[in-house]
């Protein structure tokens, strides 16, 4: 079989039984809040950085 290739026989189908308590529980884990950082530069300076990159594409 070449690279690429399908073919049905390679698949397998799956009986999967699973109770919600073993299941993945997305908003267990959600956080609220902001962040904040300094990259050292001012706002001025960024504008003028974005302006000389969109002018050199």
């Amino acid at each position: 079989m070449g690279f690429g290739s399908y073919d049905e026989s390679e698949q397998q189908e799956v009986d999967a039984d699973f109770d919600d308590d073993d299941a993945v529980k997305s908003d267990e884990n959600s956080h609220e809040g902001t962040i904040e950082f300094e990259n050292g530069a001012s706002s001025d300076e960024l504008l003028d950085r974005l302006k000389e990159i969109k002018d050199e594409g």
